[in-house]
Order: C-alpha cells, then structure tokens, then sequence
C-alpha cells in the first residue's frame, strides 16, 4: 500500500472543539464536494470502547468532524466500563434507527458478533477502529500494522533498560483484541532478548482506579522490576503519575507504552518517561470516518484492492485478510515521543 502524508500535525486541545463546529478546513477540505460521489445526510453511530476514556473522545471527535464535512450527522452511544454488555445497546440502537452503518473499537473480539450480525442483517455497514472484532461482513481501521506496535514497545524498552531484567504489561481489558494482539507480539519479539523475562501481565481496565491498584500490586510482587510496558493511554499515564510522586523508584525502573502527548508530556519533561508511542488517534478517526461514508455510499466494497480518498490525509487501499485480522486499511506507522519533540505536541 502506498501511503502518503502520515506525519503527525501538532493539535491544540482546543483545537479538536474547532474541527468539531467548523469541520476540516484546517485539513485541506473546505466541502462535502472532495468527495462528490459520496451520499450525504447519512447517520452513523460511533461505539467507542467507552465514553470517558480521553482517546476514545479524540478518536469520535476526528470521525464525527469527518463525517460532518460529508453533510453526515454522529451519535455517540456507548457505556463508561470497557466491556462487550455496554456496547451491545449501542448497535441495537443504531439497528432501531435505521443508522448508515457503525463504527465501533471492540471491546470483545467475539461477544459483539450476534449484534452487529444483526446490524449487517439490517443493512448497516460496519468499521471498527482502534479494536478490532473477530465478525465477518466489517472493514478494520488499523492505527497502525499490529506486530510493529508491539515489537517497538518492546525494542523500546530493552534499549532503555539494557535488554536486560524482568518486565511486565499493564494493559486494559482482559478481552481488549487491539491490546491482546499487541501483546501476542511483543511476547515474540521479547525471543531477541534472551536477558529480558516477561514476569506479569494485569488488566487495569482501562480505568484510572484499577490500573493504580493492580501496578501497586505488581511493584509489590515483583520489586525487582525493571520495566513496564503500559499499551494503554489510560495504564502509562497513571503509572507515570505514580512514579512520579514515588521517584526513588526510578532508580531501577523504567516505563513505556502508548500515551498521550498532552497526558504525558510533563513525565517526560521531568524524566519519570524517557519515551513512548502513539499515533494521532483524530487522524485515526477522520479515516474511519471517510471509510465509513465511502462504504455506506457504495463507492467502495469489503474488498482487497478497494480504493479511497481520506481528504487531508491521503489515498488509501484496502488490504486482504491475513492472519487474525479480515480486510484492513492502515493509517500509517507509530511515531515516538521523547523530550526532543514530546512539547510540540498536545492531543
């Protein structure tokens, strides 16, 4: 796949409430008419894994600026705990609605398939983002190739730590496919470094309070530690905020992951967080958003080879099933974070 303009665009926090009212004009698409074959007046439901994690609010707030330059109208539906039961009234909400189609991060690989069967059923077309989802008859927004998200955290965390000393993954949810598929890979690139063993892996949910409680759980059984692996915006910024008011810790500990710049740019600033990843989670958003619109416009099929337009971002092909994963679109590679460039940087 040939992929252009996947470099990052240093983003305001307030920033995203103006792409919200004005759309994408600030992205080099002033109309609905970048995309004149495309229906417009549509509805989608967004299904985010929950409606109070701050990258999940970024990640909707780049679809739903997308789909409103489109002349399409979003509703938000999903619940506050990062399981398959809060987000199952959500699809049949966009069932009774007659919505477009759906755009959900899965919080179950499988547990969410008999609704959106019915969603398909209904004539709803669906996109999942983020999270991926083990049903047939979806399009798969990827942030980024799977086993290089993986790999990196752990190349970056042996090159901090001397590729030596036991480690462990503070993740979100148990069921979460995107953070199990990562950690499927980092176990395998973890066999290029014979010295690092991978002692524990815990599931904060996705929830500041559980995370806290299961990494005191984890430095207390293992006090040896020295590293963490947190793929979740949610566990790297609450271990962050840990060691920073424990930084005797630092003396032997080190931690990475996936975060937030504006959650995370303090930590580095002061030293608690040599560095980590992410990617733009609104510009994961917008090309879910124009993913969406082309298929429920019928410019595109669920085929390998298909072809679209994300304005602002750039072309995009749709890739075959491979191993785990049905067809996906790609939106680019992770970028990392560090001192040098961490404060130019604030979604």
């Amino acid at each position: 796949m040939k992929i252009k303009n996947r470099t990052f665009t240093a983003l305001a926090s307030s920033a995203l409430a103006t792409v919200l009212v004005v759309g994408l004009g600030g992205f080099g698409l002033t109309s609905a008419s970048a995309s004149g074959k495309l229906k417009t007046g549509q509805t989608f439901y967004l299904i985010p894994k929950d409606t109070v994690n701050p990258y999940e609010t970024l990640e909707d707030g780049g679809i739903t600026a997308a789909l409103k330059t489109l002349g399409d109208k979003t509703v938000v539906n999903s619940g506050t705990t990062d399981t398959a039961a809060s987000q199952i009234p959500g699809i049949q909400a966009a069932i009774q609605a007659h919505a477009a189609g759906i755009v959900i991060a899965g919080n179950d690989p499988s547990a969410l398939c008999p609704s959106l069967a019915q969603a398909h059923a209904a004539g709803l077309v669906i996109v999942s983002a983020d999270s991926d989802i083990s049903c047939p008859n979806h399009l798969f927004i990827n942030q980024a190739v799977t086993s290089t998200i993986g790999a990196s955290e752990v190349d970056l965390l042996a090159n901090e730590i001397g590729k030596s000393g036991q480690i462990a993954i503070l993740s979100a949810a148990a069921t979460a496919t995107n953070q199990n598929s990562w950690i499927q890979y980092m176990k395998l690139e973890l066999k290029k470094y014979p010295k690092m063993k991978l002692v524990a892996t815990v599931y904060g949910n996705d929830q500041p309070a559980a995370s806290l409680t299961v990494l005191q759980g984890l430095l207390s059984a293992y006090p040896n530690l020295r590293g963490i692996i947190s793929p979740t915006t949610v566990g790297i910024s609450t271990a962050a905020q840990y060691l920073d008011t424990h930084k005797s810790l630092l003396k032997h500990l080190t931690l990475t992951g996936l975060g937030l710049p504006s959650q995370m740019k303090k930590y580095v600033l002061d030293g608690t967080v040599k560095s980590f990843e992410l990617w733009n989670p609104i510009n994961l958003g917008r090309l879910a958003g124009f993913a969406v619109a082309n298929l429920a416009s019928g410019t595109i099929k669920i085929a390998a080879g298909q072809k679209f337009n994300a304005p602002g971002l750039g072309n995009y092909t749709i890739l075959p099933a491979s191993a785990g994963t049905g067809p996906s679109v790609v939106l680019g590679p992770p970028f990392v974070f560090n001192k040098s460039n961490v404060a130019k940087f604030n979604f």
